[in-house]
């Protein structure tokens, strides 16, 4: 199924910093690190990136160049990078530290949605992990954007970033205050709002939506919210077999977008 999105360089847009510049160095050393070759090279791509500094191993430095004559990585010995970034990030000899992405508001995504758009949803879902991996798979089969909740989600971190592998520069992730007024939105919209639900009666396929579709996920475990469901015109489930009775969010939110792009 096409997908008939606008470009992410529309979408996202430099940020301006409006703190003081204590406190700016301080989220910048929180968060303004990514690292990794597929993310950085993403976001070397991405005109949108407001680039701070380049730091690479030797070896790293001229696999850049390679790809990157202009990209000018100043060369460090791999512990710097080490002390740079949070403890394990798997960095592979390369960090970039930008200022964050300007992610659109839902109603700028909304407005540039098409007829067949799909948006994720995400109901609490609080691990940057899975944050990106769904991000990875929304940029995969199409998807217009993932938004999740200003409370209690990590945002654009770095780990997000990584884990997204690159699709943080392709796909927005937006932020709103309350997810119900979110999906309020979107139901005036023209969107089916479709959550998914281990327990609901139909699959996803059975289902065959068509037209704008909000995918709403919830949390592993807890599932969505009473409200979240309340809000969902259908719940559907994957079809599932014992012994596994359910999937981790991200792989859910793969299967589920495949079935969307498929249908």
């Amino acid at each position: 199924m096409s997908r008939n999105k606008p470009s992410a360089k529309r979408l996202q847009r430099r940020i301006r910093p409006k703190r003081d510049e204590g406190s700016r160095v301080a989220a910048a050393r929180e968060s303004g690190w990514i690292y990794g070759l597929h993310t950085v090279s993403a976001a070397l791509e991405n005109p949108a990136r407001k680039i701070r500094r380049l730091i690479a191993t030797g070896e790293a430095a001229e696999k850049l160049l390679r790809a990157f004559p202009q990209s000018h990585p100043e060369k460090v010995e791999r512990q710097e990078i080490d002390a740079a970034l949070p403890a394990g990030a798997v960095h592979q000899g390369v960090a970039l530290l930008a200022d964050p992405l300007e992610q659109p508001a839902l109603e700028d995504v909304i407005a540039g949605a098409g007829d067949s758009a799909v948006i994720v949803m995400l109901d609490q879902i609080t691990d940057p992990h899975n944050i990106g991996a769904v991000l990875r798979s929304a940029a995969a089969f199409g998807a217009l954007a993932v938004v999740q909740t200003e409370r209690g989600t990590p945002g654009a971190t770095g780990i997000v970033a990584k884990s997204a592998s690159g699709a943080l520069e392709a796909v927005p992730l937006v932020t709103v205050t309350n997810l119900a007024r979110a999906l309020d939105a979107l139901q005036r919209a023209g969107f089916w709002l479709i959550g998914l639900d281990g327990e609901a009666k139909l699959t996803l396929a059975e289902i065959a939506p068509s037209g704008r579709t909000a995918l709403v996920l919830g949390a592993e475990g807890k599932g969505l919210r009473r409200l979240t469901r309340e809000h969902c015109d259908l719940l559907a489930r994957l079809p599932t077999r014992p012994p596994i009775a359910s999937l981790n969010v991200s792989n859910a939110a793969a299967v589920a977008l495949y079935e969307l792009a498929r249908g």
